[in-house]
């Protein structure tokens, strides 16, 4: 057995989209298909509960429940869970599309 391991360091709000902030859905699945081929065995997340004070995901109000922006809103409203009224606030881009930051 080996002890040595590698792994990375990604919050999935970080993943592109094309809603305000990163989900655990297509992009997280196509981190962790990479992560396989290239040999990582970790991937630490960093608190993924819900935000407490001034947006905090430090300060959460619970250890146990999971944050519900990192909800997949198109499998939502796949699921009849929402309409599309309520995804209106995409982002016109593309996932993997660059960005120009000017």
């Amino acid at each position: 057995m080996n002890p040595q391991a590698s792994g990375i360091l990604l919050h999935p709000t970080s993943l592109s989209n094309p809603y305000p902030i990163g989900d655990l859905g297509p992009a997280a699945t196509a981190v962790a298909g990479f992560m396989v081929k290239s040999g990582q065995r970790w991937w630490q997340m960093l608190p993924i509960g819900p935000v407490g004070q001034d947006n905090s995901p430090y300060q959460s109000p619970s250890a146990f429940a999971g944050n519900p922006l990192l909800l997949i809103p198109d499998r939502l409203m796949e699921q009849g869970f929402l309409g599309r009224q309520e995804t209106a606030f995409r982002i016109p881009f593309k996932i993997g599309s660059r960005r120009n930051w000017k």
